[in-house]
């Protein structure tokens, strides 16, 4: 795990945005791990700021692979992940809607949903790079406190906080779904190379726990430490509880240009 401590938001997303367009420009089949919320806007518009300014790469043989996605809403419906990631990103980047995928919410298949998506991101060869964030409780994705570290994608109930937290996107709590698809934690760590974003102090407590705490299914964001590619992008607010924070720093200071991300 690489913790790397930078000086605000826009600079973490421009150092996200750079590790991404390295591996599109690497590999212009490259598989793309996408994530929904607050946290990775500023990095999604900085990836359609370059390439509508004509300097970032070209996307048309990308894939994508959503993390997750709401149960029980309409077909098409706005707060739908998929549509938030086309919305957000995908459309901005040239990407058609074909080559993003999402679990499938359709409830005559929930009962093999999970399996299915699997399958897919099998057979697409595996995430190259995947975007996360974090909740404050220290979940990842939609895998709240107790998920099992060895999970993959399946149903999972929202907890009342969660869904509190989501209700800012719905005109009324009534209307935030009880359930979700979600890649599990056994599946975010096949991804070939994490990206984990966290921004502001409400995120400290988490980021402290999943990057120096044990690891352990009551902070299930520490499942990163098993991974052996995982870049740590903090803010100053996200990064203040962090015991080893200067020795960080340090590091990242004295990194030889040519290593990267």
């Amino acid at each position: 795990m690489e913790v790397v401590p930078l000086g605000s938001a826009d600079e973490i997303a421009a150092t996200a945005a750079d590790v991404f367009e390295a591996v599109v420009r690497r590999n212009s089949a490259a598989v793309l791990g996408l994530a929904t919320g607050s946290t990775p806007l500023p990095t999604y518009r900085e990836l359609i700021r370059r390439h509508q300014a004509g300097v970032g790469p070209s996307y048309r043989g990308v894939t994508c692979f959503n993390l997750d996605e709401y149960v029980g809403l309409p077909t098409g419906h706005e707060q739908s992940y998929r549509a938030t990631i086309a919305r957000e990103l995908t459309d901005g980047l040239g990407i058609g809607a074909d080559r993003v995928n999402g679990p499938d919410p359709s409830p005559d298949g929930l009962p093999t949903a999970g399996a299915r998506y699997e399958a897919l991101i099998q057979a697409a060869g595996g995430i190259d790079v995947q975007l996360l964030g974090i909740g404050a409780d220290g979940h990842l994705a939609f895998n709240e406190p107790g998920s099992s570290l060895a999970s993959r994608t399946r149903i999972k109930t929202l907890t009342a906080q969660t869904r509190k937290d989501n209700a800012r996107f719905f005109s009324s709590l009534d209307e935030v779904p009880t359930h979700v698809l979600t890649q599990g934690l056994g599946t975010i760590l096949a991804a070939r190379h994490l990206v984990f974003i966290a921004v502001e102090e409400s995120k400290a407590d988490a980021v402290a726990a999943a990057v120096e705490g044990p690891v352990s299914a009551s902070c299930p964001a520490s499942v990163l430490q098993l991974h052996p590619h995982v870049t740590v992008l903090l803010d100053p607010a996200a990064a203040s509880r962090l015991e080893r924070l200067d020795y960080y720093r340090e590091v990242y200071a004295a990194k030889p240009a040519w290593q990267g991300l």
